[in-house]
């Protein structure tokens, strides 16, 4: 072959052999990207499915976690596992005899829902009247083996309320008719318009069992002065409420009127009266219910006017007076004077007192009759009293 037949035939192939492997270049470029991506794909989802598996793992441990430590009864060095009984908040029994004081409600919201009234008369349930103690406290309840006497064998006749300051703990026994009764309370200062916040609260805690009737306010100094069933009977057939109101000319009473209460209160409307009251559901309601004169007394009857001594007997004398009996049954010592009565010591308590107290020769009004019963309750009785108290209980006071 000639020589320039050779070189042609050369380059030929040369070109061709070059196609060849570019060809071949391109065909392992790709199958290596395949692979890049296959192996990119495969980590990712191991990574994926690594993730979702400790989300899943993490939630189904969190969940067994809280079922079993809401769950758990510990005994020695076993857990014992059991299925939680289910509450329906929803339920009758849950929305007239509420047994868990607790709850998160506002003043202005529990008010709100404590001021509900059924315009039907008639209960869907078997009503038995109760009536309910409301204990305003300082913290400390140093009479409360007295009145767990006083409670014994009343379960279904009475309920119980205690308001303390913010944040004290009322450490009772669970056999004790106080254990677990406390409300949720706020910090009261004497002489403002708190101590009329707690009342309210008090109230409004009480109005939420439909079963109570009757409501007394107390003090940890209060002590009852005659046995349940007498108490009981007394306030649940008396046709009236005890709150004591009256007109007092003096500066005491007239001279803390505010007259920028005009024209909603006017002088003649004004009232004092003991803090210490004893009233029916619907005036509870009422009361709870009331904003609008509730606002006037806070912001007109400040030092040295006192709300508590004025708010609720001057309210109950402008609107609800025909269902008042206008007298406390709450007895107090008042003959030393001052702004506070007389404390009572433990030398001090003895038989002749007590029956004083129950029959002082005096007589008052009982659903339109005279009767010489006219105090149930006493204040202000020192912790040191207590002991001579308990030593009465079954001579004197019958329980």
């Amino acid at each position: 072959m000639p020589k320039e037949g050779r070189k042609m035939a050369r380059h030929r192939f040369d070109k061709e052999d070059g196609g060849d492997r570019h060809v071949g270049l391109l065909k392992l470029v790709q199958i290596l990207s395949f692979l890049v991506v296959f192996v990119a794909g495969i980590i990712i989802g191991l990574s994926t499915s690594s993730q979702i598996n400790q989300y899943f793992t993490s939630q189904a441990r969190l969940f067994f976690t809280n079922t079993i430590a809401a769950t758990t009864i510990n005994g020695g060095n076993c857990t014992i596992v059991r299925p939680c009984k289910r509450v329906d908040i929803l339920s009758m029994e849950s929305f007239l005899h509420p047994k868990n004081l607790t709850h998160r409600m506002t003043d202005e919201e529990l008010f709100w829902r404590a001021s509900l009234m059924p315009s039907k008369e008639e209960y869907p349930f078997n009503r038995v009247p109760k009536v309910a103690f409301m204990f305003l406290t300082r913290g400390p309840l140093p009479l409360m083996p007295l009145w767990d006497r006083f409670f014994r064998g009343h379960d279904k006749y009475f309920t119980i309320y205690v308001h303390t300051p913010r944040n004290f703990v009322l450490n009772v026994s669970r056999d004790s008719p106080f254990y677990r009764r406390q409300i949720p309370s706020k910090d009261v200062e004497w002489g403002s318009v708190s101590l009329v916040d707690a009342e309210k609260r008090l109230l409004s805690n009480a109005l939420l069992d439909f079963s109570n009737e009757r409501f007394i306010l107390l003090s940890e100094s209060c002590i009852p002065v005659y046995n349940f069933p007498t108490i009981y009977r007394y306030l649940i057939h008396s046709k009236y409420s005890f709150v004591e109101s009256y007109d007092d000319p003096s500066r005491y009473g007239r001279g803390r009127y505010n007259r920028k209460m005009l024209p909603d209160i006017k002088l003649y409307q004004w009232r004092k009266g003991s803090q210490w009251f004893e009233i029916q559901r619907a005036l509870a309601a009422y009361m709870v219910a009331d904003t609008k004169y509730y606002t006037i007394f806070k912001k007109y009857c400040r030092p040295a006017c006192y709300p508590d001594e004025h708010y609720i007997p001057t309210y109950l004398n402008m609107f609800h007076g025909e269902l008042n009996a206008n007298r406390s049954v709450t007895w107090v010592d008042w003959s030393q004077g001052g702004p506070h009565p007389a404390t009572i010591m433990g030398i001090n308590v003895t038989e002749s007192f007590i029956q004083s107290i129950r029959n002082n020769e005096t007589e008052c009004v009982y659903n339109s009759e005279m009767t010489s019963t006219c105090h149930l309750f006493a204040r202000k009785f020192h912790p040191s009293a207590l002991e001579a108290l308990l030593d009465l209980t079954s001579t004197v006071m019958d329980f």
